[in-house]
């Protein structure tokens, strides 16, 4: 793995289903020892989990690290409230955004960028109902387009 290399770990598709991203943070993580060699091997979930921000700094909570199997007594719980890394200007911005009706951050993907873990999370508004039947249909309008297409390069 090269040094700018990035490698998907856990990608949160929910997210993009109910909310309105509108800006995206990348975000460094801090762990412990054993977090670390679990999430090199894919074991971790962001699908129930949210970001607040305490104190003027910015956690994120219910992210799912399973314990490593060879890491016996330094194993730490799974779902421990773990410290996002981010400029003070950034969670600033962040703040004067989630103040705003509607407003949420949401951790959208875990990902390696060379030897860091890091997470990126959104700044993410609320959809409707109606809105998720939009994209519900306008996803299946380009599935049938792409359909379609497939089929007449086959037969001409």
């Amino acid at each position: 793995m090269g040094k700018d290399a990035v490698k998907l770990i856990a990608n949160n598709k929910k997210a993009y289903h109910d909310y309105f991203i509108e800006d995206t943070y990348e975000a460094g993580i801090a762990l412990h020892g054993t977090e670390v060699k679990s999430l090199r091997m894919g074991k971790c979930s962001i699908k129930e989990a949210f970001v607040k921000v305490d104190k003027g700094e910015v956690y994120v909570y219910n992210m799912h690290i399973s314990p490593y199997e060879k890491g016996n007594i330094f194993n730490k719980d799974p779902l421990r409230v773990r410290k996002l890394l981010l400029h003070k200007s950034e969670i600033r911005k962040m703040v004067g955004s989630i103040t705003q009706k509607g407003y949420t951050i949401v951790p959208l993907k875990v990902y390696l960028k060379g030897s860091y873990v890091k997470v990126e999370i959104g700044l993410a508004r609320g959809k409707k109902l109606y809105d998720k039947r939009q994209d519900i249909a306008k996803k299946d309008q380009r599935r049938d387009a792409e359909r379609n297409y497939k089929v007449s390069n086959l037969y001409s």
